[in-house]
Order: C-alpha cells, then structure tokens, then sequence
C-alpha cells in the first residue's frame, strides 16, 4: 500500500459557501469541511471589522418554504448546505436569544409547560429545570396545545401535544398520556425546528406564531414538513427551546459556557482573529511623553468628562471659525448618531418589529429610527418580555440648543449618542435598560 507523503496528508478539501447580509450583499468564502457554524462567523466577523460578542449566528434561509432556523454553533456548514435546496441560502445576523434560556430559563418555559413524563401530576422544581433538561437519564416533557396543519390542506386541528427526547406526540384523546392514546408527529434526532416567517395568510394559520419541524434530509419537499402554531410568543419560544435542549443536550450547555475558552483552529484564518469587550477596555492619559492606565476610577470619569467638554469646545470653536459647510452644535446633535450601529434611520414600524424578532426577543434589544409621523422626532424601539414597545423621542430647545428627551424634558440630552448611553446604565423611564443593539452589518 502506497504511503502518504507529509505534504499530501496537510492537504484538506474547500467548499464554496455564499453568505448574504441583511442589506443583500453576498460574500464567498472557502471553508474546509470540518469548519463549524461558529467558525465561519468569526471568519464574517474578522473580515467584516465588527466586534465578536458569541451572538452572531449563521441562518437557514428557505425563501420558497418561509422558513428559517440560526445554525447551533457546533453544526457542520458543508454538511447543512448540502441538505439545503438550490433556492436555499445563509445569512449572517444577530441572535442575542441563542443561549438566554441558560440565563433566564424561567422566561423560556411555563411552569404549566414543564412535567415529568412518567407522571401526569408531577412537575419539575424550577431550581432543576435545566439540569433534567441536560441530564440524558431525566425525562422531561413539554405539554401543550398546538394547532397542526393537516397533509395537503389548509385546515389546521388543535391536539394536545407533548414532546420528549423520543420525540414530539400528540394525543388522540383529549390530553390523556396513556401510551394507546399518543401517536408519534416527528422525531427530533433527524429533524431541525424553523420558524415560519411568511404569514398567517399564506398557510390559513390560527395564530401569527408559526413554526416547523422538517427532516434534516428533505430538500424542498412540503409534503413532508410538520407545520404548527402556537397561542402566543412564549408558548411558541417555549416548544422551540425545548426541541433545542432535548435534541443537542450538554453541546449547547459546552457552546454557551466556553466561548472564549473554545481552542479554534487558527488554519482557517489569514490572521488571528480578535474578539473586543467593554471589560478589555481601560481609561489611558497621552499627556505625558508616553501613555499610562487610569486606575483610579474617580480620575478616569472626570477625564472622560473633560474629555467631552473639550470636544465640544473644538466643535464649536470650528463652527465659528467656519468651514465649506459649518454645522450649528444643535446640528451636529441631529446627525451624529447616523454612524451608530443601532440606529437605523427611515424605516417602518413593521421592519423595526422584524429585525427585533429575528435578532431575538431578549429584554433590553433596541434600535433607534427616525419618526413616521414627526419628522423632527425620533423612535425607541426596545423589547421587554418578549413583547415590543415603542417610544418617542421628542426635540426641544432651550438658550437656543436643541435637546432630546424621552420624558416629556424631565431629562434632556445633547444627542442621542447621550441618550443611549444613559439609558444603557439607567432604567429611568422604560422597562429596562438599553442590552443590545439591534445590529445590521454588512459583508
């Protein structure tokens, strides 16, 4: 048998994969085949100049089915794209929901959701909720009605249903568990969990809470998808979490705990790639001939606020001296939030309501836009228990400089970069501090 030679065995095949952006960009990339859904998005996020934060996600996007799903980070991407169907493509986005259910699970699952599945009466302790969910000899369950659309029709049937790590039932008797009575919908080891995005018009839906279970080997074949509809958002979110927890286990526990720590293969990348949080950064003095750390805290705010003040200052001190196009400081205030990641000028309410949905509906996800109906004004959208709310920010002006408030001028602020940055560190009157940027970076 012929040996191999050293420079043979290095040798790894590469796939083309194509991934698109939110603003319809695409991007090629070579990947080998042993390239995981997280490797490739810190390769987009390296070459896209953003930071890596662990919530960007790969999608599954089946424009002909309306249906999409975010890649778990430990799935292979050549095996996944050969499964998808010609039409089918990637897209590169936020998902801040990716693992917040191992941060707030009592958000994710219903205390009347959870039971054991070998008694009707019991239920899980709330304190131990994950832990069943993770332990592979624990047998948990989520029960529930959901409306199931019936094969080649448009009529959907409300069924009692329960799934478990065999898989999802439903109950041919009212909501009896007795094995006679439960038939088996779809198994979840062969299968992947979508959500559908087309609208309850399109499939005659109950309810605009739709999802799907597909075969993970099926192209483009409606026949054999499950298509199903929940009551309400957390009912929904609830069934998908768990499809989730009981199909990959402990992987995603290991994907959500060890970010940093996970050893990536450096082969893949021209350079190394570097990741940038709040923690890393640290106040520095330049006065001298050579910089130093700021470790005093009370020091570095009070540079930091000297800081501002001088760049307010200068900006004015510019305006006065002129320029080709001289802006007033109440003008400057009006435009300078336009280079930040969450704002995103002229769209609808309904766009602000999708891109919230799909970068997931954590507390405390917002984005700012320009106002519909006042064009002075601007809109906060920000989500809080899974629910979407709007507020307006409203200009006024005083000793001839514009100001913005949220609360009617109880608080004011020079520009909405100010803005942001208070309520990131303040409640004051919304429902939550300002988490996460609802970001849209292109490829």
């Amino acid at each position: 048998m012929p040996s191999c030679s050293p420079d043979c065995c290095l040798f790894q095949a590469v796939e083309i994969v194509k991934v698109w952006s939110e603003d319809g960009a695409g991007k090629v990339v070579e990947i080998p085949a042993d390239m995981t859904a997280r490797d490739v998005c810190q390769l987009l996020v390296y070459k896209s100049h953003c930071v890596d934060d662990n919530a960007w996600t790969l999608v599954e996007h089946h424009p002909i089915l309306g249906l999409e799903r975010c890649l778990e980070d430990h799935e292979l991407v050549v095996q996944v794209q050969a499964s998808m169907s010609s039409d089918s493509k990637f897209l590169f986005r936020k998902n801040y929901a990716k693992y917040e259910f191992f941060r707030n699970p009592l958000n994710f699952f219903p205390e009347q959701m959870v039971a054991w599945c070998q008694d009707s009466d019991g239920t899980i302790p709330q304190s131990q909720l994950l832990q069943n969910f993770l332990n592979p000899s624990s047998c948990p369950e989520i029960q529930g009605y959901l409306y199931v659309k019936e094969p080649a029709r448009k009529s959907w049937k409300k069924l009692y249903m329960f799934m478990r790590r065999s898989g999802l039932y439903f109950s041919t008797k009212g909501s009896s568990k007795e094995p006679r009575h439960l038939q088996l919908l779809s198994d979840l080891d062969d299968s992947n969990i979508f959500t559908v995005f087309t609208g309850r018009k399109l499939h005659n839906a109950p309810t605009d809470y739709q999802f799907s279970i597909k075969p993970s080997k099926t192209r483009g074949d409606c026949k054999e998808l499950k298509m199903l509809c929940a009551e309400d958002e957390q009912s929904r979110t609830c069934w998908m979490t768990a499809f989730r927890l009981l199909k990959y286990g402990l992987v995603l526990y290991k994907s959500y705990s060890v970010p940093q720590q996970r050893k990536t293969n450096l082969s893949h990348f021209s350079t190394p790639v570097r990741s940038v949080s709040e923690n890393s950064l640290v106040a520095m003095d330049f006065s001298g001939r050579t910089g130093r750390v700021i470790d005093n805290p009370v020091e570095a705010q009070s540079a930091a606020l000297e800081e501002g003040q001088t760049w307010r200052k200068r900006s004015q001190r510019m305006n006065v001296l002129g320029s080709p196009s001289p802006l007033h400081p109440s003008s400057l205030s009006t435009v300078i939030h336009r280079t930040q990641v969450w704002f995103h000028g002229r769209i609808m309410r309904e766009e602000a309501h999708k891109m919230i949905i799909q970068q997931g509906q954590v507390d405390g996800l917002f984005l700012l836009r320009d106002s519909q109906s006042n064009p002075k004004a601007f809109v906060l959208t920000l989500c809080h228990h899974q629910k979407i709310k709007h507020f307006q920010i409203l200009p006024c002006e005083e000793d001839s400089q514009v100001f913005f408030s949220l609360d009617d001028g109880a608080t004011k602020f020079t520009d909405l970069i100010h803005l942001v940055e208070f309520y990131q560190l303040n409640r004051g009157v919304l429902p939550c501090k300002l988490k996460h940027p609802c970001t849209a970076v292109a490829l």
